[in-house]
């Protein structure tokens, strides 16, 4: 009978010491295993801007230049309105 309770009180007295240390290592190893998905989620953020900056000065160094063949004639007349300016409608203010 006094080994059963030796087993008994040495169970429980490593239940209570495993639950003591997983109350203080568990909250450690959570925050490490959330603090590694951050610097992965910043190091992947950074990539995808470094790449959408690449790509951005892959397009634009090759720039083509543009030559205008035909330059429409000015209109000499002051006040007047051209016809691609839209419709205008005249009114009157009524007070």
């Amino acid at each position: 009978m006094g080994e059963l309770l030796d087993f008994l009180f040495i169970c429980v007295l490593i239940f209570y010491i495993l639950r003591a240390v997983f109350r203080f290592l568990i909250p450690v190893l959570f925050q490490k295993v959330v603090n590694q998905a951050q610097q992965q989620q910043q190091q992947h953020q950074y990539r995808a801007t470094e790449n959408q900056q690449q790509n951005y000065n892959r397009a634009n160094t090759g720039r083509a230049e543009v030559k205008v063949d035909y330059v429409p004639p000015q209109n000499k007349k002051k006040g007047s309105i051209p016809d691609s300016a839209g419709d205008f409608i005249d009114y009157e203010e009524v007070k």
